[in-house]
């Protein structure tokens, strides 16, 4: 590692003083910039899902919740908490055949760990006309993924579509390899739904045969592993004991290198909500100790399927009843232009109080401009939702065109923006855990499922 990143690597800890110790509290760009300089550097390639890159990041974040002075959290004997994960990599091509003939070239992009056998469906209506069986293969003109989701829904076992540009880009963003199963040790395998991608001449070649045809799909390459994500946690304890606890965090992870050997640096995906989390933790710590503990948490395993909040959220340090309310924090790096100045969308505003009561202690808080993206259900916020928690995520500009990209780096970051953002939280989040209040969920706001 060079000098370069070993200097980023201990900068924020070392321009934290006692004498900042003070109510007013101001985030210095400075300290923003040397948490992504290392976070996004070359140096940890990525930080990909469970890896041993992961692990460093998590190192790092639990060192400088040390030097700022937070405790392990209630019955943890040190800042990490990891947990072993089942994943499966595919070493070589998925084998389809249809009508007993083989159809060469396909590409998957998820897929399951079992072999897929059925019936094939032609389907050529929108997704919310998706027919429920075992093999479908959409011809419409709907984005995939809508046609996936619709898919899941249905428990249809392998959905075939069109390759396209935007599926090239939706692999790139992926990581340029397949998303298959990841569970927790200890946990049965998650049944889904398999996507694979035909080349048009094939694809084509399908569309014109008539449902019925029998399907095979088998992954002769598949392999199994067992790996170790980390969470790292520090914790604030309050005054007051029955208070509650409130819990900000972030992921720490990100899509690694690609197969090409690209570096995926996750500047803003999300080592700007790391950031977040680190620098919040440095103010929140340098004040008052506050009446309500807090929860300081930089999860590992989001991008492969929110495997690190899943754990938290199944061992949680403190009860999950104690906890009064959850702000994730999600990729602050760039304004969004359909936001107010400097402001950043909450997931889920309306679904309860928390968005409003932010909002009206200065944080630059708005709802979410992209409902139809249906960003509440896609970070580490809802699985504690679906348990109770008032659980939401913070995020600057949602659909950035850096998203999932080799673009994603320190310099495409807007650091003063990032700051503001940070620095608008810090109040809130003292009154909040100061306060007798409690956030709620509205009227049908809680998540079922």
């Amino acid at each position: 590692m060079s000098r370069h990143y070993l200097l980023a690597a201990v900068a924020a800890a070392s321009l934290f003083s006692t004498g900042a110790r003070a109510q007013e509290w101001t985030v210095r760009p400075e300290w923003v910039r040397a948490h992504e300089s290392f976070l996004a550097s070359e140096a940890l390639q990525g930080r990909g899902s469970a890896t041993r890159d992961e692990a460093i990041a998590a190192a790092y974040v639990a060192a400088q919740f040390e030097s700022f002075g937070l405790k392990f959290a209630p019955g943890m004997p040190g800042y990490l908490q990891k947990a072993e994960i089942i994943r499966f990599r595919l070493d070589g091509a998925p084998a389809l055949t249809v009508g007993g003939k083989a159809v060469a070239d396909g590409k998957l992009l998820i897929g399951s760990t079992n072999a897929v056998t059925g019936k094939l469906l032609v389907h050529a209506g929108k997704p919310e006309g998706m027919p429920a069986g075992d093999v479908v293969l959409a011809t419409g003109d709907a984005p995939a993924m809508l046609l996936y989701r619709a898919a899941s829904a249905k428990q249809v076992k392998l959905l075939i579509v069109r390759d396209s540009k935007d599926m090239q880009t939706l692999s790139e963003r992926m990581g340029g390899k397949p998303r298959l199963p990841v569970y927790l040790e200890g946990t049965e395998p998650p049944a889904g739904t398999a996507l694979l991608v035909l080349p048009a001449a094939a694809f084509d070649a399908l569309a014109k045969k008539k449902s019925g045809a029998d399907v095979s799909m088998t992954l002769p390459g598949l392999a199994k592993e067992v790996t170790t994500t980390t969470n790292a946690i520090g914790y604030l304890p309050g005054t007051d004991p029955k208070a509650g606890v409130l819990l900000l965090s972030a992921h720490l992870d990100h899509l690694g290198v690609r197969p090409d050997g690209v570096i995926m640096p996750g500047a803003n995906d999300d080592a700007s909500g790391t950031t977040a989390v680190l620098e919040l933790a440095r103010a929140l710590a340098a004040g008052k100790q506050a009446k309500r503990g807090i929860l300081f948490v930089a999860y590992g395993s989001e991008e492969i399927g929110g495997w690190g909040s899943r754990y938290f959220g199944a061992h949680p340090p403190v009860p999950l009843t104690d906890i009064v309310a959850n702000i994730e924090v999600e990729m602050i790096g760039a304004q969004d232009p359909k936001l107010p100045a400097g402001s950043m969308m909450m997931t889920g505003f309306e679904r309860s109080t928390l968005g409003e009561t932010l909002k009206a202690h200065g944080a630059l808080v708005s709802p979410d401009p992209y409902p139809e993206q249906n960003f509440f259900r896609r970070s580490d916020n809802y699985s504690l939702a679906v348990k109770g928690v008032v659980a939401h995520t913070l995020s600057g500009w949602a659909v950035t065109p850096t998203y999932h990209t080799q673009n994603d780096t320190l310099e495409s970051l807007d650091i003063a923006f990032m700051t503001r953002a940070i620095q608008s939280l810090v109040e809130p989040v003292r009154s909040l855990a100061n306060s007798d209040a409690k956030p709620e969920w509205k009227p049908g706001g809680k998540p079922t499922e």
